[in-house]
């Protein structure tokens, strides 16, 4: 993903690719049936090599990801019929996953990514209503485009940033986190994935693309009304029997850090 995001679509078909991987698991931790087509073949054949040797180093990060925030969706999506998924790229939540009666997912991204699923898999059928906003983060008119299509800002609901934040610089998270809370009453959930300033600018092939990092991410959720419990994969809750590369212990800071947030709206 370069820093315009002008590769977005290359960026959503390898995390497809990774969930089409997961899929074709007999253990597998979630079953993605419209993935792989997503992806491409091209995109699923050059990324294997990668997410085997990620197997084998006992950190397969996209399904071990997409497994918790599923896990994280669910445990409230019986009581909150208002799933927003920001940034949702070729995620397909709203296909996949059985949902509660009235529920509304609302899918939120560039149009040439919605643009492209939509041709992908215009004959699926949602198991919801599902909403298709093209927006671009960056612009505070996407929260407008919500509302109008039926999003009720009155109502508990369910945000997530998986695999956005940390490609939007300082400015662009605080005015989104902003935006969020404001239209989060209290109740509300929100689930997203960052990564602290060692791994921000540390050696990693995508880490010039990486914007933004969070060192203490529960105080900095708390700043915007959020109270927050991060956790890394591979710890209790977060590893599902696969992700077994351990991080440095969060205590230690000058150590890379990559956190999975579950927080609810307190005020």
């Amino acid at each position: 993903m370069s820093k315009t995001r002008d590769d977005v679509g290359f960026t959503a078909k390898n995390m497809a690719a990774g969930r089409a991987y997961e899929t074709r698991r007999s253990d597998a931790l979630f079953i993605d049936p419209f993935a792989e087509k997503l992806a491409g073949k091209e995109v699923l054949e050059d990324v294997i090599p990668r997410l085997e040797a990620d197997e084998k180093a006992g950190k397969p990060f996209t399904s071990i990801r997409t497994r918790y925030f599923d896990d994280l969706i669910l445990g409230h999506s019986q009581n909150i019929q208002q799933i927003v998924l920001l940034g949702a790229g070729l995620d397909t939540r709203a296909l996949r996953m059985e949902w509660a009666a009235d529920t509304h997912v609302y899918e939120i991204d560039q149009s040439n990514i919605l643009t492209y699923k939509e041709s992908v898999l215009e004959d699926i059928q949602p198991t919801c209503n599902r909403h298709a906003i093209a927006a671009d983060l960056k612009d505070s008119l996407w929260s407008e485009m919500l509302i109008k299509q039926g999003y009720q800002p009155s109502k508990p609901s369910i945000w997530l940033l998986e695999g956005v934040l940390y490609y939007l610089n300082e400015e662009e998270v605080h005015n989104l986190l902003t935006t969020i809370t404001t239209l989060s009453v209290k109740g509300s959930w929100f689930g997203a994935d960052v990564i602290n300033s060692v791994i921000m600018n540390g050696q990693d092939d995508w880490a010039k693309y990486w914007l933004s990092c969070c060192d203490d991410p529960e105080s900095f959720f708390e700043q915007y009304g959020w109270q927050a419990s991060a956790i890394q994969p591979g710890d209790e809750g977060a590893s599902f029997g696969r992700f077994t590369f351990q991080f440095p212990d969060p205590s230690l800071p000058d150590q890379p850090h990559l956190y999975f947030i579950a927080a609810c709206r307190q005020e």
